[in-house]
Formats: structure tokens, C-alpha cells, sequence
């Protein structure tokens, strides 16, 4: 009978595959280890990178708009797409008390809420052209007048301005404040958001961001519904490419209304009255707001005495 003892050849083979296979364990954990570390170490530097990237993205919508002249694209999504715009007028006395509380503490006070970016107040330039007899106005007592002072107050959308609505901002102010507020004569508020912008070619040396420019010409009307198509490709194909070409524009914004009268809004912004000067009617004639050659204009019913220039009061102009 064969005996059953293994031979000593046998054993040591054995025990040197069991140690070879305890190295070969041992060599594959430690791999997997370390192929779960990399892995690890490169999901938090992806989180990381993510992380960052949005940081970017929202100091970038704080900051300056994206620029690009004449860009319209839906893509950009501007960080200022809802405005609080009010149109008015102020008698002489208590003027100056008034622009005091306005600028030191309601604005700034305003400033603080959530989803508000800027606000920019300016007072009307060219106050002998206003009401021109080329536009059909309006005639609604229902429809404030004013129009010598017009606030701006953006917020990153309309309905920012839903919760809580400016009535009741309004109504909670202190007694102070609603005695400046009953100042104002002949108001008329829109709330609107931002349907499209182009960046214009002084766009690049603005250096205040979004907020309102030094020099703006607002127009708030409404149009026939069967016109409202052709307006809009005059717009888009036409005026806010022209206006964006013209060396002083920073910006246009075509405005549709969430509150008030006018259904529709333009804004062009421009870094200086004098740039405004030369550069607003030559655009304005190589652009007519329709098609084929054929204006819309004729058909618009404007807000009483608009549309405005005028020119920014607060906050003050930077130094030249």
C-alpha cells in the first residue's frame, strides 16, 4: 500500500503556490485599491471643477453681460430680465427732500432684496420732443402723464416683482416714505421682461455692468395684433442690428409686459448723450420697423408724451 505522507517536494511546491497566490491577492487588492483612490481623487476634482464652473457662471451673471455685437441669442440668458419701470412727474417743492430719500433710502433698501441687481433713476432729456406729433399717443385718464423722471429697478426676472408685489412694498413703507411716494404725479408703472437684447459696439468699454447707461431712449406702446408679427421682424432683422452697429450703443432690450399699460418695450442704452446725438437717428433711419421697406410706426400707440430720452441722475456718473 501506497503510504499517504505527502513527499517533501510536494509540500514545498504547495506552500510556495499559496504564498504566491496570497502575493498575487495582496498585489491585486493594493491595484484596486488605488484604481478606487484615482477614481475617488478625480470625482472630487470633476466636483470640484463643477463646482467652480458654476461660481463662474453666477459671479459672471453679477457682473458684466456677456458681450457680442449684435447677439440675440436666447442662450445668453442675461442676469437683469425683469424691469420695474415707472414713469412720472414732481412739482418744485420737496424735490430735493425727495431725490435725498429716493437715492439714500429707498433704493438702496431696495437693492437688498433677494433676485434685485441694480436700479438707475434718470430724468428726461429731451422734454420739448417728448409727445412728438410722428406718434399716436394714448388718451386714457387711466394713464399716468408723467414722463420728466422714469426709475429702472432690475431684478434677474419678472416675477421677482410678484413676491411681494411693489403695492406692497409700497404700502409698508414708513410715513416718510409714502409721503415722498404721494409726490409723484401722473405715474405709470410697467413691469416687463426681457424678450431678447443685442450687445452693441460700446459694449466691451462699459464698465458698470448691467446697470442702467448714462444716456437711454425708452419707448412703451402697443400694436395691432395683426401687425405684431411684422414688428417683430423688424425688430430682430433690422433696428436692433442697425442700433448695435452705431459706435456709442451699449445695448438694446426688447421688453414684453407682465404689468401695466403698454404691451410692449424698448430700451436702448447708450454710453453717452453725445453719442445719443449722432448716432440714434442715423440708425433709427436705416432700420424702419417693418418690412420690405414698410414701418409699423404709423400703426403704434405710444404711452402719453413717450417715447423718452433722457439721461442717468443716480447713480451718479463715474468720472471721466
Amino acid at each position: 500500500m501506497k503510504s499517504l505522507a505527502p513527499l517533501e517536494g510536494d509540500t514545498v511546491a504547495k506552500h510556495d503556490e499559496a504564498a504566491g497566490r496570497r502575493d498575487f491577492l495582496k498585489a491585486a487588492s493594493g491595484a484596486a485599491m488605488a484604481l478606487a483612490a484615482g477614481k475617488e481623487a478625480q470625482g472630487r476634482a470633476s466636483l470640484k471643477g463643477l463646482a467652480a464652473s458654476a461660481k463662474g457662471q453666477n459671479a459672471a451673471a453679477q457682473g458684466e453681460a456677456p458681450r457680442g455685437r449684435g447677439r440675440t441669442d436666447p442662450d445668453d440668458r442675461p442676469a437683469d430680465r425683469g424691469l420695474w419701470i415707472t414713469w412720472y412727474d414732481l412739482p418744485d417743492q420737496g424735490r430735493e427732500e425727495y431725490f435725498s430719500w429716493l437715492h439714500g433710502n429707498y433704493l438702496p433698501a431696495l437693492l437688498k432684496r433677494p433676485g434685485y441687481l441694480w436700479a438707475a433713476h434718470y430724468a428726461a432729456h429731451d422734454v420739448e420732443g417728448a409727445g412728438s406729433s410722428r406718434f399716436h399717443h394714448v388718451d386714457d385718464p387711466k394713464v399716468g402723464m408723467g414722463y420728466h423722471y422714469i426709475l429702472i429697478i432690475a431684478a434677474r426676472d419678472a416675477h421677482v416683482f410678484g413676491n411681494p408685489v411693489p403695492s406692497t412694498i409700497h404700502a409698508a413703507l414708513l410715513e416718510e416714505g409714502k409721503k415722498m411716494l404721494a409726490l409723484r404725479v401722473g405715474e405709470r408703472v410697467n413691469i416687463m421682461t426681457e424678450d431678447g437684447r443685442c450687445e452693441g459696439r460700446a459694449g466691451n468699454a462699459y464698465r458698470e455692468g448691467l446697470t442702467g447707461t448714462p444716456c437711454i431712449q425708452l419707448g412703451s406702446f402697443n400694436c395691432p395684433v395683426e401687425n405684431e408679427e411684422e414688428m417683430l421682424a423688424g425688430y430682430v432683422q433690422l433696428r436692433l442690428p442697425a442700433m448695435c452697429e452705431s459706435a456709442s450703443c451699449v445695448r438694446v432690450r426688447r421688453l414684453s409686459s407682465v404689468v401695466g399699460w403698454a404691451k410692449h418695450g424698448i430700451l436702448y442704452e447708450f454710453a453717452s448723450l453725445e453719442g445719443f446725438n449722432r448716432d440714434y437717428e442715423s440708425a433709427i433711419a436705416k432700420s424702419p420697423l417693418g418690412l420690405g421697406g414698410h414701418s409699423v410706426v404709423p400703426v403704434l400707440i405710444h404711452a402719453p408724451n413717450g417715447p423718452n430720452s433722457a439721461l442717468r441722475i443716480w447713480p451718479p456718473l463715474p468720472k471721466a
